[in-house]
């Protein structure tokens, strides 16, 4: 006979005594077999956010003791790792700790007098090779503020009360908490119940806002042919931040307190709902193999994120449109944005689309002075090729496909296959979109992904009856080639491009501009200067490069495009209005 050994099982509890002090106070009830030692972990990152974050040096005070309150010997290992005594140690032990939540991200944890946030990667400890256990969660709410009302919002199942139930880790670290004082806003969509919570003070409408959102799910669920959850959670932040990060029922997301009022900006808002709420489809159910199983211990990479990120991009704008939210000018006026954003990095022509991604965990979160010249962000690439791919469908098969198949198709077979969900290789994907596009994308793929050939816009506009235009047959100024900024009532260089005339005149990011052929400067009076001047003129520099006075000659060059609109042909064909018709719904001439 073999007796069944019962694997560990942990229990936390997690309390808020003082709010104001940012500490949330972890403790963890640890039952099964313990072995001769036990392990515990801590993620170094959070899925969606493709940096390794170091959760763990947020720890402090980590103890453990066993069930009759003695202490159990322990170790650090590693920057994220604990190893435990428990050779002579009978089950249940506890661990605890106190972990300091002060960051007001999606990604990361904040706790003062009026709320509580966290993520499960940058909270709990796991066990490694015991991931699929089932954690349970249980909240202790603050009692040193009596006199205010703190409710707890997550997706995960309340199995008692205040206490919640994860699955297994992955779908702990996919569930945020937001606890305290927020304000709870409920509504419908196609029969399943969804939820806003909004913690902070602004001037967003409820009402207004429901209505949109509404919107948004419905066009994306017509899409796909259907909602993949029974409820959903949106979790907003008011603040003075910008961000969102995607999970499997909900997303968590963070805007500008005052935003809403102001269409453009309540635009914006609206863009970053429709592009976390897509993430539910694209990445968190139809992702790279690569990351269909998370390595949380350190970086798991992929060269898909152009689409995982820069496919979901390239929607966030489009659904608005189709939802009614804007029109098709709002819409071709947001991609022209985009195009020039593209158009005017340096580092199109210095980083490949599929290294972007292979390279998030060490250059897209961590920019620098010289980002712009080197890197070529997979959002933004990844949402122009996308753009054209969804072009060239278009064309060959005169508007009876778009890129809407391609995303059909990947989800019936990798997001809602017979075998349940399984990940993609790049030679799925690119096989994929061959299937819908009945045409070899190998060289498409090699220019534009994996090569620096730039993307061709004009040639794919022209098939709808539009061309790209820049302001470049208006006057514009010479130019210089630095980014000036004031700052604290000095004119400092952030970031100088590769081979242009402030680089060749030796000025450096950080350098602080003092005088322009002795005349005290500052970015008003230097923009004031580069239109009484013409390409060739020769400015001499004054500056500070490391507290040390400088001279130098900078010969200005000739003006560059800074913005380029979606513009109608003059003279277009009828096939040519035709598709653009087809497409957006609206005579060409309307535009």
């Amino acid at each position: 006979m073999v007796l069944a050994v019962a694997s560990p099982t942990i229990q936390y509890r997690v309390s808020m005594p003082q709010p104001n002090n940012h500490r949330f106070e972890i403790e963890a009830e640890v039952s099964g077999e313990l072995g001769y030692c036990f392990e515990l972990k801590m993620a170094v990152w959070t899925p969606g956010s493709y940096l390794v974050r170091e959760y763990s040096r947020h720890i402090q005070d980590f103890a453990v003791r066993d069930a009759e309150g003695m202490p159990v010997p322990w170790k650090k290992i590693a920057k994220n790792h604990w190893r435990l005594d428990t050779q002579n140690v009978q089950a249940p032990i506890v661990f605890s700790y106190s972990l300091y939540a002060n960051e007001l991200t999606v990604r990361t944890n904040h706790l003062d007098r009026t709320h509580g946030y966290f993520n499960g990667a940058s909270t709990f400890l796991y066990v490694p090779g015991q991931e699929s256990a089932p954690i349970d969660v249980t909240i202790v709410l603050p009692d040193s503020l009596p006199e205010e009302n703190w409710t707890i919002a997550t997706t995960l199942p309340e199995i008692s009360p205040n206490t919640f139930r994860a699955k297994d880790f992955d779908t702990l670290v996919d569930s945020p908490f937001e606890i305290g004082l927020h304000s709870t806003f409920e509504f419908e969509v196609l029969g399943k119940p969804h939820e806003w919570v909004i913690w902070g003070k602004g001037n967003v409408d409820p009402t207004q806002l429901i209505l949109d959102t509404q919107k948004i799910i419905e066009t994306q669920a017509k899409l796909f042919g259907g909602l993949p959850y029974d409820r959903y959670l949106f979790l907003l932040h008011l603040s003075n931040g910008y961000g969102g990060l995607e999970h499997r029922d909900s997303c968590s997301l963070i805007f500008s307190r005052n935003g809403f009022k102001k269409r453009e900006s309540y635009e914006d808002f609206l863009t970053l709902v429709a592009h976390e709420f897509f993430h539910l489809w694209n990445i968190k159910r139809i992702r790279p193999k690569a990351l269909e199983t998370f390595d949380y211990d350190g970086e798991n990479y992929t060269p898909s994120l152009w689409f995982s990120e820069g496919a979901t991009s390239f929607y966030d704008t489009l659904i608005p449109l189709r939802a009614g939210l804007y029109d098709a000018k709002t819409y071709l006026k947001n991609m022209s944005k985009s195009i020039t954003r593209y158009l005017t990095t340096p580092g199109r022509l210095v980083q490949p689309l599929s290294e972007s991604s292979f390279d998030a965990w060490i250059k897209l979160y961590r920019p620098d002075s010289n980002t712009p010249n080197s890197q070529m962000s997979y959002y933004l690439k990844g949402e122009m090729v996308t753009f054209l791919l969804d072009l060239a469908l278009r064309r060959r098969h005169e508007n009876t496909r778009s890129f809407d198949d391609v995303m059909r198709k990947l989800w019936t077979e990798f997001g809602q296959s017979a075998d349940g969900e399984i990940g993609f290789t790049p030679g799925d994907l690119k096989r994929t979109i061959e299937s819908v596009a009945e045409f070899d994308l190998t060289s498409f793929f090699s220019k534009y992904l994996d090569g620096l050939v730039d993307l061709p816009f004009q040639a794919a506009l022209a098939d709808f009856g539009l061309a790209l235009d820049s302001n470049l047959s208006q006057k514009l100024p010479p130019i210089h080639g630095a980014r000036i900024v004031l700052e604290n009532g000095k004119t400092l260089i952030k970031y100088v491009a590769s081979k242009s005339p402030a680089e060749q005149a030796g000025l450096d990011a950080g350098d602080e501009l003092v005088a322009i052929d002795g005349l005290r400067i500052n970015p008003d009076l230097l923009n004031d200067r580069l239109q009484a001047s013409q390409a060739g003129d020769t400015l001499e520099i004054s500056f500070f490069h490391q507290d040390e006075l400088l001279q130098t000659l900078l010969t200005l060059g000739e003006p560059e495009a800074t913005q380029y609109t979606i513009v109608p042909l003059k003279d277009p064909t009828e096939a040519q209005k035709k598709r653009f018709h087809d497409w957006l719904g609206i005579p060409l001439d309307e535009l």
